[in-house]
């Protein structure tokens, strides 16, 4: 299996990156998918339980290009996270479809973005921003931003950055203008703007994100007029898909639903030739 570490120059900031490529080398020649992963909240590209190395390596197994990024301040990139925010996480992520977009052998029309957790509201505001992203799968996603990471860090911390410019958080110290950022973005309003295909995938045990918001975010997807939307839901899977039995499904599902719709643009174009 081929994989590659490589370093992202976003402004001043360098963000580390691993991309996996497809290992099925008899097509050499046709163009692949690419689907970039971004992680959550404090989080990195290897994932809670090495969710993300697993997703990638099963992905590119399947035939795709996977990029996965530690955004700053995370994992083994540079910068200090606390001090950037939501709108920085839009850009990076943007400088990694840079990155993937000039690859000759990827193919423009499916390019996906799989976000997790605070991950999954970074894809759909790059998404609604960035018209190259035509697919997303949303993994656990966060849908009120601010109101989320509140919940989860506590108010407590939340009021003790705003009075004395800082709080830590398992050793990150978030400043306010963390705070600002995230209180400056609404995916749920957003998501109606993206016009690609959405899939949804949430565990019924997720103690953090309430399973309820993929069943919110699915009648908003719903209200488009064009590009379908999935949810698939996994029983007594939590927020970070800790049982192997889960992760696994995670994958299946999203890999499933990407060939499906490979399958269906096929028909579509052999239709319309």
């Amino acid at each position: 299996m081929m994989e590659k570490q490589l370093t992202l120059r976003h402004g001043g900031l360098e963000l580390t990156a691993t991309l996996h490529y497809p290992t099925d080398g008899s097509k050499q020649q046709e163009k692949r998918q690419a689907i970039i992963i971004c992680h959550g909240f404090i989080g990195s590209r290897i994932g809670v339980d090495r969710l993300f190395v697993k997703t990638a390596r099963a992905l590119a197994a399947e035939g795709s290009y996977v990029l996965r990024f530690d955004y700053a301040g995370c994992g083994e990139s540079s910068g200090d996270y606390g001090a950037l925010g939501f709108e920085s996480m839009i850009n990076q992520t943007r400088t990694a479809i840079d990155y993937i977009a000039d690859m000759e052998c990827v193919d423009p029309r499916r390019i996906v973005l799989l976000g997790h957790s605070l991950g999954g509201a970074v894809a759909i505001m790059t998404a609604v921003r960035d018209r190259r992203v035509k697919r997303l799968a949303l993994w656990s996603p966060v849908a009120y931003p601010f109101n989320d990471i509140v919940r989860i860090i506590e108010r407590s911390r939340y009021d003790e950055a705003v009075k004395t410019g800082k709080t830590d958080y398992q050793g990150y110290s978030l400043q306010p203008v963390f705070f600002e950022s995230l209180q400056e973005h609404q995916p749920f309003q957003s998501a109606v703007k993206f016009g690609g295909e959405v899939l949804l995938v949430h565990g019924t045990s997720d103690e953090l994100i309430p399973v309820d918001y993929s069943f919110l975010y699915q009648k908003i997807f719903w209200t488009r007029t064009e590009g379908l939307c999935d949810k698939e839901i996994i029983f007594q899977a939590n927020h970070t898909y800790s049982q192997r039995a889960h992760q696994e499904e995670a994958i299946r599902v999203t890999s499933e639903w990407l060939t499906g719709l490979d399958k269906k643009q096929e028909e579509w174009h052999h239709w319309s030739i």
